[in-house]
C-alpha cells in the first residue's frame, strides 16, 4: 500500500482540534506529531487550512442489494458514501430475500468484499420464527440483530409479543430496533385512508404515524431491555417525548441503553413537505418543527448517542407516486458529514462532537476494533474536509444510482476533499481509487 505524511492537519478528534502532522503506513495511523519527516517513498499532503475527521460510520443504510438493485447496489451506494466522508456502514437485513438466515447474511458480506469500497457490517434480521438462526451470529463480526418492531419498509415486522421475549431474553449481542406502534400507525392509516382514499397529502405522513405510535414502541423497547438486561439501541428517534426515555450524564461505553438521530430528523421538520411531498416520506416520519429543535439540543445534553443516515434510495418514479403507494425512505449517505457542519456553522453543534457522534460514539456502542478515533495503531479512515468550499447539490452531482436528493439546490458550505478507508486513499478531489476494497468490520465483544 502507498503510505502518506499529511502535513499541518488540524485533526478534530477527542473534544479537541490540534494542527499536526499525520503518518499512514500500511493502512495504519502510525504515528501523530507536530513536524513529522517523511521517508522515502511516502506521499505528503500538505492539508493545510483543511480538518481532519474520523471517518463516519453510519449505523443504518440500506444499500438495496441483493432483490432490488433497480434502487441501489452495495458498489454504488458505498461510492457515495466514501464521496461524503463516511468510512464505513453497518446496513439492514430487509433486502429480497430479507437477511434472517446465517446463508443469506453471508451471501450480503460476500458482495460487499468484491465491490464496496467503504468499510461494511451487515446486521443478522429477527423474525416471528427464525430465532434458532439469530442464536447463531458470531458477534465477533456481525454488527447486531436487527428488529423492527413496526412495519416499514420489507415487511420485517416482529409483532409476537412471546418472540420479542425469547429475543430480548436469549440474545447476548446489541438489539438495534425500528420503533414504531403496529396498532396505532395501522388505525390512523385507516382513519386518513377514509379521509383522503387517494391523491393525499404528505403532510398527512407525521399524522399516521404520529408522536404517539413512536413513544409507544420505543418505551415497549426499554422496558424490554430493562427487564431482560439487554443491550439494546433505538435507531432513528423522531420525537421530544422519546427523549424521556434515555440516560445523559454517561459515557456511551457505560449504557446498556442507547439512541440514535438520523440527519433528516435533525435538518428537516414538517413545513417542508409542502415543497418537498413524498422525497422526505420516511419511517418514522418527520415531524414538526418542536421535535427538530428537542433533538438537535439532545445531542448536546446527550440523550442522543449517534448521528446515523438510514439512507433508504428508491427511483424517482417510486417516489413520484401518489402518497399511499410511494414507498418511505430518502437517499442521504452522500452528505451526512456537510449536513453537520452546515449546523455547526449556524450554532446548533460543534465540529468536536460532530466527530464523537458520527465517529467516536459509534465505535463505542458497537465494540468497533481499532476504528472511529484517530490514533496511533488505528486504522486509517479519515475525511479531509474544507469548510471554506462550498458546493450546490444538484442531480449532476449526486452519485446515487436512484440520481437524486432532497438536497437539490441546496448549498452546503464545506466540501468533502479526500477520504482514506482503511489507509486507502479512496476518493480524491472527485476521483475515486478503488484499486482496494473496504474491509469487514470487527467487533471486540
Amino acid at each position: 500500500m502507498t503510505n502518506y505524511v499529511l502535513k499541518n492537519a488540524s485533526i478534530v478528534n477527542e473534544g479537541k482540534i490540534t494542527v499536526s502532522d499525520i503518518r499512514i503506513s500500511e493502512g495504519r495511523i502510525t504515528k501523530i506529531a507536530s513536524d513529522i519527516t517523511p521517508d522515502a517513498g511516502d506521499v505528503i499532503m500538505d492539508l493545510s487550512g483543511k480538518h481532519v475527521f474520523p471517518g463516519m460510520i453510519d449505523d443504518q443504510v440500506h444499500f438495496r442489494e441483493p432483490g432490488l438493485t433497480h434502487k441501489a447496489t452495495i458498489a454504488s451506494e458505498a461510492r457515495a458514501a466514501v464521496a461524503g466522508g463516511v468510512t464505513s456502514f453497518m446496513e439492514m437485513p430487509n433486502t429480497v430475500p430479507n437477511a434472517l438466515t446465517q446463508e443469506l447474511l453471508a451471501d450480503k458480506y460476500a458482495i460487499a468484499a468484491a465491490g464496496s469500497l467503504a468499510n461494511y457490517s451487515f446486521f443478522m434480521g429477527a423474525g416471528n420464527d427464525n430465532l434458532e438462526e439469530v442464536l447463531k451470529t458470531n458477534s465477533r463480526d456481525v454488527c447486531g440483530i436487527k428488529i423492527f418492531m413496526g412495519s416499514s419498509t420489507g415487511n420485517m415486522l416482529v409483532d409476537n409479543t412471546q418472540t420479542l421475549e425469547k429475543l430480548f431474553s436469549s440474545c447476548e449481542m446489541l438489539i438495534a430496533t425500528h420503533c414504531e406502534d403496529e396498532p396505532t400507525v395501522r388505525a390512523r392509516t385507516a382513519l386518513f385512508k377514509e379521509k383522503y382514499p387517494e391523491n393525499a397529502p404528505a403532510y398527512i405522513h407525521p399524522l399516521v404515524r404520529n408522536e404517539e405510535a413512536c413513544y409507544l414502541s420505543s418505551s415497549m423497547a426499554v422496558d424490554l431491555a430493562k427487564k431482560n438486561n439487554t443491550r439494546l439501541h433505538i435507531l432513528h428517534i423522531s420525537t421530544e417525548e422519546e427523549l424521556a426515555l434515555f440516560e445523559t450524564g454517561k459515557a456511551v461505553k457505560d449504557k446498556k441503553i442507547t439512541a440514535e438521530v438520523c440527519v433528516h430528523h435533525l435538518w428537516f421538520d414538517a413545513a417542508q413537505y409542502d415543497t418537498l411531498g413524498n422525497q422526505i416520506k420516511c419511517n418514522p416520519a418527520i415531524k414538526d418543527a418542536r421535535h427538530k429543535t428537542a433533538l438537535r439540543k439532545a445531542l448536546i445534553s446527550g440523550e442522543l448517542d449517534i448521528i446515523a443516515t438510514d439512507h433508504a434510495p428508491h427511483t424517482w418514479e417510486e417516489k413520484s407516486q401518489e402518497f399511499w403507494k410511494s414507498p418511505s425512505g430518502l437517499p442521504l449517505v452522500q452528505h451526512p458529514l456537510l449536513l453537520m457542519i452546515d449546523l455547526a456553522k449556524e450554532g446548533h453543534i460543534s465540529l468536536e462532537l460532530i466527530a464523537e457522534k458520527t465517529a467516536h460514539a459509534v465505535a463505542d456502542c458497537f465494540q468497533i476494533e481499532e476504528r472511529g478515533y484517530i490514533r496511533e495503531g488505528y486504522w486509517a479512515d479519515l475525511a479531509i474536509v474544507d469548510l471554506n468550499k462550498p458546493q450546490t447539490v444538484s442531480k449532476e452531482n449526486v452519485l446515487y444510482q436512484c440520481g437524486w436528493s432532497p438536497l437539490e439546490g441546496h448549498t452546503l458550505s464545506a466540501s468533502v476533499e479526500h477520504t482514506f478507508v482503511s489507509g486507502h486513499l479512496a476518493y480524491s478531489q472527485g476521483a475515486f481509487n478503488e484499486a482496494v476494497k473496504g474491509k469487514r468490520l470487527l467487533f471486540n465483544r
